[in-house]
């Protein structure tokens, strides 16, 4: 390589990377393209709520919802949205819902917090354990699962946090319980099993309320964050059903039944007991059983169903 150009090539490499921030959003900002896209944005926060998500179900479900003698189970999720019980705020935030959670299930069910701090400066990063995962308490997918901290950054960490920070959850499908949550980011212990792989996701739609037992249909979403990711349907007497939900295709082999299902179902619907509906997520790895997160919009209310449906089934129960 001719040593002028090898020179321009380091110079290049030694760029910072908040250099080379600063030249993508000025080139961002320079495209017609993302001139087009803010438009949209901003065209698209000037709607009503309502008039919001029957767009977006229509968008993302096919149909226009019908708000006001809602039957399937996404219109009266989307109902939940424009109307959220008051007390779905603080059950939603990730961090507050702990307690909760200590005093219904008991603190042992709870994955070890390490730190909630008001603001992550590199003294918080240099004080985590090696392994941890980082999380926003305001919203969903906020999650980063850090294995070895020598093979991150603060910086890179703090420039996902600052975006998860500046994230209105609100904005992205109108739920309105997350409107008055104050993000926050925090950190967990980095929960596996003894195998060393993150656990499966028990994800379990509570149909009920206080009169009893829930209904329970089970989610199991395995492999979430590998390259082989699927999610299978089970009654609460492990029953793989044919249904699909979302995105996750269903596992070419059904998945064993946990030995503890038990004590996750028993669990769940302790946390179910004071709604007609809610879905609680959960771990199981090696017979212990922990919480995840309370769930009272799932889908945001655009949630696909497969078969179709399914939908309409499912809004049966929901009253």
């Amino acid at each position: 390589m001719p040593i002028t150009e090898y020179a321009r090539t380091a110079a290049q490499v030694r760029r910072s990377t908040d250099e080379r921030l600063r030249d993508q959003d000025a080139a961002s900002a320079r495209s017609p393209q993302s001139t087009v896209m803010r438009m949209k944005e901003k065209a698209k926060a000037m709607l009503p709520d309502s008039l919001f998500v029957s767009l977006l179900h229509k968008k993302r479900i096919g149909r226009y919802p019908r708000l006001r003698q809602p039957a399937t189970f996404n219109e009266k999720i989307l109902q939940r949205n424009l109307r959220p019980d008051p007390r779905y705020v603080r059950l939603t935030d990730k961090i507050d819902v702990r307690e909760y959670v200590a005093a219904k299930l008991g603190e042992e069910h709870l994955i070890p917090l390490i730190a909630a701090p008001d603001v992550f400066t590199r003294e918080v990063f240099d004080a985590l354990p090696n392994s941890f995962v980082m999380k926003a308490n305001h919203g969903s997918t906020f999650v980063e699962i850090v294995r070895d901290k020598s093979a991150t950054t603060f910086e890179s960490l703090k420039a996902l946090a600052d975006r998860w920070l500046a994230t209105s959850f609100y904005w992205v499908a109108r739920e309105r319980h997350y409107r008055t949550i104050k993000p926050r980011i925090f950190f967990e212990a980095l929960l596996l099993d003894r195998s060393g792989q993150i656990p499966a996701d028990f994800k379990i739609h509570c149909f009920g309320g206080p009169s009893g037992r829930p209904l329970m249909y089970i989610l199991l979403i395995t492999d979430r964050f590998g390259s082989s990711t699927h999610g299978d349907v089970f009654d609460a007497q492990w029953r793989r059903t044919d249904v699909m939900i979302g995105p996750y295709t269903r596992s070419p082999v059904p998945p064993a039944r946990p030995e503890n299902l038990d004590a996750v179902l028993r669990a769940a619907a302790t946390l179910a007991k004071d709604f007609d509906y809610v879905r609680v997520d959960l771990y199981a790895p090696d017979n212990r059983v922990y919480f995840g997160e309370l769930t009272f919009t799932p889908g945001a209310g655009v949630l696909p169903f497969t078969p179709d449906y399914i939908d309409y089934e499912w809004g049966k129960l929901l009253t």
